[in-house]
């Protein structure tokens, strides 16, 4: 799997070579069209970066660069589909997750022959400062650059290949500096805790296939290693309401961390704008070596309901099974709920605001339950300016190690943050920004003597996307 899919990471890396002729689109959400029947055949998209829009291979433009199209502004005219199903390419997120149909992104794609290339890049340089006896301060670079690769067939079915990569390794594996998060680990020994653990260097190897039953029915399938299972809102890096922000939510392992699985398997069935799904995945956590493949075991599933009322709305519930997702307690399990809502809409000709509502349990094997809170937003006026904000509360066994290293006393922590980003184009298909965040934290009594109060903190941060 993974030698089949790994060349998929060069064309990511391609599409940043694209000739500086190559057309360019602005990156705006625009009118989705109405679900309609899957025309083949159709463009490339992953489902991370929705709105790329070439025309379909009758277009006398088939097999030539058209970079940075504008799914949401396109669709309508050339009847472009997603490539699990029969609805507008905005919808798709992560893995197989949904979002509004109003959502935006963008990528840069080409075609050759029967296939179709998408390629998009978003780099941050970060400095990271978090105040008082449990801060520290770190200057690290973050962010994904991906390639995906699609053909569709003369009977409607779709298959869409993917890769994704991460700069997050070369920061270290103790990940950077962010107050009241944990999970995982630097050393295969000690929690990291007050520090936001790093991504892995090959985020995603995927495949999907669709084949639809109906004009208003798909089946399903998608593959990953590593890939995202069938459990919570899209990852938060590919959320419109947290992508421009550099600062990882505290909520992170109760609503997204099995956003990078090594090993996965979703089955899924979608009729119009409802979709439920099920998969089966490695539970196991990635370890400390960022640069490696864990090995699959498939001993942990999911499953996940999905609603598009409206363009503007996304709506799912999700619960995954999960065995032993941490590497220093391999014997406890965890039961997850989660529930979200997005809301995304249009603001004038090139703005949008995107606001995504969350919720997620984690339940061991002591039935201990922990709740996770999350209310996160971001507006952009025009294709300039972009001010975001969160607000989280979560309930944490994992600041304050217990006896024998394990899980000390639970708390009730939260934390909130505001930023803005200012981005330049400064080439074809590329944009530059600069942009800085402020975040407060709020701990118990029983926790200021230890983080000096309610600390503070912040990031400054310059960027570069290539879509």
């Amino acid at each position: 799997m993974a030698r089949l899919l790994a060349p998929l990471a060069g064309a990511s890396l391609l599409a940043l070579a694209l000739p500086a002729a190559a057309q360019q689109h602005d990156h705006h959400p625009a009118a989705p069209p109405a679900p309609a029947p899957r025309q083949t055949p159709v463009p490339a998209h992953p489902p991370e970066h929705q709105h790329q829009a070439p025309a379909p291979a009758a277009d006398p433009h088939a097999g030539h660069d058209m970079s940075g199209m504008d799914h949401a502004a396109h669709a309508p005219d050339h009847g472009m589909t997603g490539t699990l199903g029969p609805w507008p390419m905005t919808r798709e997120a992560s893995g197989t997750a949904w979002q509004p149909d109003a959502s935006s992104h963008g990528g840069v794609h080409w075609g050759s022959g029967d296939w179709s290339f998408m390629g998009h890049a978003q780099l941050n340089l970060t400095y990271d400062w978090q105040n008082g006896p449990r801060g520290d301060d770190k200057t690290f670079v973050s962010g994904m650059i991906m390639g995906s690769a699609r053909r569709d067939f003369a009977d409607g079915s779709t298959l869409n290949l993917r890769a994704m990569l991460s700069p997050d390794p070369f920061m270290g594996k103790d990940g950077f500096p962010l107050l009241l998060a944990a999970g995982e680990t630097a050393d295969g020994v000690t929690p990291l805790v007050d520090r936001q653990h790093p991504h892995e260097l090959v985020m995603e190897l995927s495949a999907s296939y669709a084949r639809p039953l109906t004009d208003k029915d798909t089946v399903f399938a998608y593959i990953g290693y590593p890939g995202e299972p069938a459990f919570g809102p899209p990852a938060f890096m590919h959320r419109m309401s947290a992508m421009d922000s550099p600062e990882a939510p505290i909520t992170h392992h109760w609503l997204d961390s099995t956003h990078i699985v090594f090993g996965v398997a979703t089955l899924g069935w979608a009729h119009e704008n409802l979709k439920l799904e099920a998969s089966s995945f490695t539970g196991r956590e990635p370890d400390q070596n960022r640069y490696d493949f864990d090995p699959p075991e498939l001993d942990s599933w999911s499953v996940r309901g999905t609603w598009n009322p409206t363009a503007e709305w996304s709506l799912q519930a999700s619960y995954a099974d999960v065995t032993g997702p941490e590497q220093l307690e391999p014997d406890e399990n965890d039961r997850k709920l989660s529930a979200s809502a997005i809301h995304t809409r249009r603001i004038g000709a090139d703005g949008w605001w995107s606001t995504t509502l969350a919720w997620g349990r984690k339940t061991d094997d002591h039935d201990e339950s922990k709740d996770g809170w999350m209310l996160e937003s971001a507006f952009s006026p025009d294709d300039r300016w972009t001010v975001f904000a969160r607000a989280e509360r979560i309930e944490t066994d994992e600041l304050v190690p217990g006896h024998g290293g394990g899980h000390g006393d639970l708390y009730t922590v939260s934390k909130a943050s505001v930023g803005a980003v200012r981005d330049w184009q400064v080439a074809q298909n590329v944009r530059f920004g600069l942009g800085a965040l402020y975040t407060v934290n709020q701990v118990p009594g029983a926790l200021e003597p230890i983080y000096g109060g309610d600390p503070d903190g912040g990031m400054i941060f310059m960027r570069v996307k290539v879509q």
